[in-house]
């Protein structure tokens, strides 16, 4: 009766876990990291208020000055506008035409100067984030019946896209009107092209990573990125593709893991610590957040935006300084990288990056089970919690 009993509870757990098979060999197969990795995501940058030179400058001194147990200082990416309204001549044209300014324009010489420095020095890492932060018909158009979209698209100084409503920050959707329209391939495709040859007039090289503006892209957008030499897509684990009818990111038609390929071969990374010291986000928080992506054996991507440091920067600056510094006593082995180290780390299966040992990527494995929905519960109801606990003992 014993062993009836017994192997009747063994096929019971092998049912759960048949049910659980997709999330839970999604999980075994993301790769296992063998350090703590921190790189800090920020985006918004380029083209835009001219205060952003001194805010770049000093983000980078403060970057020289934190440096992990090799003697590479922190990593930031930049996400770069490569072009924000020409407020005047829009104006001028009674809004009837829209008219860029773009990041090679002498006004931004100084904002440029800072970000190329900060990457010959290696504490910027650059990141296509878009030509612009919106798509330029969806924005004139809006700008026909709403005011204040009508005043930041003529305003006289450059422009910053926060002021603009969300939905019409979405670059690969038509968010005119709500829900959102979709772009046409071809209209994507040739923007892209455009953004390209732009952002190689200003660094020289086509750049291998994209993070769409307010994570709403689809497949039409990573085929055209990866035309174009793109091969590393940053994502917050899922994927948006529209915007709806109250204005949010939806259509989500595909959740994420990092070192998972785009239909185009693309791969994928994911943010998903948020650290924004001007909503009040203290050093905790990323700390907090290196600690749990530690422990599923995967990166802390921590995703902040200009604002903080054009709005808030002493406090942003001493906030971020302090959660670099809370990383690395909590991690002496943290080590600082880029998102496209990762990603080239990844693709190669590095063995300096990646775990291949079975204990360190059992313990990642059982880490990561929280995350999958019902399944903590399921298994605890059918005391399969336990070995699994067994299995996932740190070495």
């Amino acid at each position: 009766m014993l062993v009836l009993a017994i192997g009747a509870l063994l096929v019971f757990w092998a049912v759960i876990l048949l049910a659980f098979a997709r999330p839970l060999r999604a999980r075994w197969r993301e790769p296992v990291l063998r350090h703590p990795v921190l790189a800090i995501e920020s985006d918004d940058w380029g083209a835009g208020p001219l205060g952003q030179a001194d805010a770049l400058r000093r983000l980078a001194a403060l970057l020289r000055r934190v440096q992990d147990r090799s003697g590479r200082p922190a990593v930031m990416t930049l996400g770069v506008i490569l072009e924000v309204p020409d407020g005047p001549r829009i104006a001028a044209g009674d809004c009837r035409a829209y008219h860029a300014l773009p990041l090679s324009d002498s006004r931004f010489d100084a904002v440029r100067s800072a970000m190329l420095d900060g990457v010959g020095a290696g504490v910027f890492a650059a990141q296509l984030h878009g030509q612009c932060h919106y798509w330029p018909a969806a924005v004139l158009a809006a700008a026909q019946a709403e005011p204040g979209v009508r005043a930041w698209l003529t305003a006289p100084a450059p422009a910053a896209t926060e002021g603009l409503p969300s939905p019409l920050q979405s670059r690969w959707v038509d968010a005119s009107g709500l829900p959102a329209r979709a772009l046409a391939d071809a209209d994507i495709r040739q923007a892209i092209e455009a953004e390209i040859a732009t952002w190689q007039t200003i660094f020289g090289s086509v750049p291998r990573v994209a993070v769409a503006t307010t994570f709403v892209w689809n497949d039409a957008v990573e085929a055209a990125w990866a035309n174009a030499g793109i091969d590393t897509v940053i994502s917050p684990g899922h994927r948006a593709t529209c915007r709806t009818a109250t204005g949010e990111p939806g259509c989500v038609d595909r959740t994420i893991l990092a070192g998972e390929r785009s239909l185009s071969g693309q791969t994928y990374l994911v943010r998903d610590v948020y650290f924004e010291p001007d909503l009040g986000h203290g050093p905790q928080r990323l700390v907090d957040g290196l600690l749990a992506r530690t422990r599923q054996g995967r990166a802390c991507l921590v995703e902040t935006h200009r604002v903080n440091f054009l709005k808030s920067g002493e406090a942003s600056l001493a906030a971020l300084e302090a959660a670099l510094s809370g990383a690395l006593a909590a991690c002496p082995d943290l080590r600082f990288g880029s998102p496209l180290e990762l990603a080239d780390a990844i693709r190669a299966r590095d063995p300096a990056w990646i775990e291949t040992r079975l204990r360190p990527r059992l313990a990642a494995w059982h880490a990561r089970l929280d995350e999958i929905p019902r399944f903590r519960r399921v298994a605890r109801l059918a005391g399969l919690a336990w070995p699994l606990a067994l299995l996932g003992r740190q070495p």
